[in-house]
């Protein structure tokens, strides 16, 4: 699988990548559990490769994200060799404390829970829904200190992650990021993130473009996942859905491929982020980044109307 290089840290990425929010079981966000044998299945066949970065969170299911990658890196031997691991610091979700000491605490709950001593990519995660975001941003305050976990060896490449782009955006020019990851704003449905992608690689700012099939949807299709972004939709919102789906079935195309593809070809993005909750995930993820799609069906597909709204606006965040 082809790799791209992450700014001038030494490390590379595969153009996909996988995330594990739902691999800790987060039903009120997904839909569905996903059971400790199922988890640890995913991760067995994760090691095998081509693809070689696990993306995960301190908070993605409350923690038992990483606790189930830990045991899965206990039971493999340890990390393999040139796979990434990247996790991010996170705020305390019961004060929505995000200052310099809760990140520090998070670092080392991540640590422990994923029986590691360091790891390749480090993020801070949302800031956006920290009780006070200036705690985040000060001199000294949580930011700063993610720089200084880099400068201390614990991480090779740091980034933000999060998803409010009118927050984020402004962030990014204020710090030496080596890479980012925005998440559903950057899709069939979405392009809100296209200017923040075209200044971030402009900085050479490794993109990690997360959630392509727009929180499931473009993946299920719409008359099996009414669901847009992990929010209910109506019948009139999901009709966009159904106009990408119609040029699918014209041309022959699976829509998971085309949502996959459609970030994949941008060559602004070094990896995008695909969520994986089952070996059948991985190995349809990596079929549709696989299959042939024709120049017509991108002619079509891509003169469709897309939106560049926050897709989240209206989302009620829940964190289980």
């Amino acid at each position: 699988m082809k790799k791209n290089k992450i700014k001038n840290t030494g490390l590379e990425i595969s153009e996909i990548s996988f995330g594990t929010s739902g691999l800790g079981s987060m039903p009120d966000t997904y839909g569905y559990e996903v059971s400790e044998n199922r988890a640890q299945e995913t991760l067995k066949r994760f090691f095998k490769g081509p693809v070689n970065m696990l993306d995960t969170s301190r908070n993605y299911a409350l923690g038992e994200s990483e606790k189930r990658i830990g045991r899965a890196i206990k039971a493999n031997g340890g990390w393999p060799k040139k796979f990434l691991l990247s996790t991010k610091l996170d705020r305390n979700t019961e004060t929505l404390q995000f200052d310099k000491h809760r990140a520090r605490k998070s670092l080392e709950e991540s640590l422990k829970a994923l029986d590691v001593d360091s790891v390749d990519i480090l993020f801070l995660h949302d800031p956006e829904y920290a009780k006070d975001i200036s705690e985040v941003t000060k001199k000294g305050g949580a930011m700063d200190e993610l720089f200084k976990i880099k400068q201390e060896g614990l991480a090779k490449a740091v980034g933000l992650a999060m998803g409010k782009i009118n927050i984020m955006f402004p962030l990014l020019k204020n710090w030496d990021f080596d890479v980012l990851i925005s998440h559903n704003r950057y899709t069939l449905l979405n392009r809100e993130a296209d200017k923040m992608f075209d200044y971030a690689y402009g900085k050479n700012i490794a993109i990690f473009n997360a959630a392509p099939y727009a929180g499931g949807v473009l993946a299920k299709g719409p008359s099996n996942f009414k669901k847009i972004t992990y929010q209910d939709v109506t019948e009139e919102m999901l009709m966009p859905v159904r106009e990408i789906e119609k040029v699918c079935k014209k041309h022959k195309v699976d829509m998971g491929a085309a949502a996959l593809q459609f970030s994949l070809r941008d060559k602004r993005i070094s990896s995008t982020i695909c969520g994986v909750t089952s070996v059948d995930s991985i190995e349809k993820n990596l079929a549709w980044a696989a299959a042939k799609i024709s120049s017509e069906f991108w002619d079509e597909v891509l003169n469709l109307p897309f939106s560049s709204d926050d897709p989240e606006a209206n989302r009620v965040w829940t964190p289980g």
